[in-house]
């Protein structure tokens, strides 16, 4: 692949430095000028085509090739690569944000959890968006043989209280009354 350089016509009517009008055939100088440009499609030794286009909409920057047809922003890209904001993550429902005790940081005040028991064991605990008990947020089921705890099944709920997002469960083993080892099955 050659690096070259682009020749550059500069005008300061449209935004250039006056001194460097002329001459219209001096390469631009890679230190100091930028491309103005609606787009560029990029290419690659074998492709010159429209298939790969980086571009602007108001703000935002641009990409589309022809594995994703679908016009998405650098904001976009970031999110889906994991890149979240810091915001964007204490919203996130994913058990790891739940599995100490329920919501805290990016979830409105007001949550609310009910536990249920057999005997003195809580067997279920729920975490609510409100004391209305209308969507669920997180959910821990415990099973007890006496009085060891044999599995503890985490479920994380959608933004619409009822769809399961993910499920973690983990069966237990003991050695007499101490536990041994875990097994977890994420789902």
């Amino acid at each position: 692949m050659d690096r070259v350089q682009v020749v550059k016509q500069e005008s300061a009517a449209l935004g250039g430095d006056a001194a460097d009008e002329a001459p219209y055939d001096s390469p631009i100088d890679p230190q100091e000028d930028a491309i103005e440009a609606a787009g560029v499609y990029l290419q690659d030794p074998s492709n010159r085509d429209e298939d790969v286009l980086v571009t602007r909409d108001g703000d935002d920057m641009t990409f589309k090739d022809v594995s994703n047809p679908a016009e998405v922003t650098l904001s976009d890209l970031i999110a889906g690569a994991g890149g979240l904001t810091i915001a964007a993550h204490r919203i996130v429902r994913q058990l790891i944000h739940f599995i100490n005790d329920g919501p805290a940081e990016g979830f409105a005040s007001g949550a609310y959890k009910e536990t249920t028991y057999s005997g003195v064991k809580a067997t279920d605990e729920i975490w609510y968006e409100s004391v209305s008990k209308a969507k669920k947020i997180v959910e821990l089921t415990t099973t007890w043989a006496g009085i060891k705890k044999t599995a503890e099944v985490w479920k994380v709920y959608d933004t619409d209280g009822s769809t399961v997002l993910a499920t973690v469960t983990d069966a237990i083993s003991y050695s007499g009354i101490k536990e041994t080892s875990r097994t977890r099955t994420i789902a």
